[in-house]
C-alpha cells in the first residue's frame, strides 16, 4: 500500500494534468493515459479517498438539508 505522501504526489500530478488539459500523467517513472477529463476527475476522487484512509480520516460527501416553514 502506498503512503499518504506518495498518494499526494500522484494526486498533484493528476491535478496539474487536468489543469493543463493533458490526458497523460507521469509520476515515479510510470505513465498513465486517460481518455477524458471525467476519468481524471474520478481518479482524483479515488486518490482523495485513499489519502483520507491513509491519514485515518473520513471524507464526508453527503449534506442533508432540512427546512421548515414554521407552520
Amino acid at each position: 500500500m502506498a503512503t499518504a505522501e506518495e498518494l499526494k504526489t500522484r494526486r498533484e500530478a493528476l491535478v496539474a494534468s487536468r489543469a493543463s488539459g493533458v490526458a497523460r500523467v507521469s509520476y515515479d517513472g510510470k505513465t498513465v493515459d486517460y481518455r477524458s477529463l471525467a476519468e481524471i476527475d474520478r481518479a482524483i476522487e479515488a486518490l482523495d479517498r485513499e489519502i483520507a484512509s491513509a491519514e485515518g480520516r473520513a471524507i464526508v460527501r453527503h449534506l442533508r438539508v432540512v427546512s421548515d416553514k414554521g407552520l
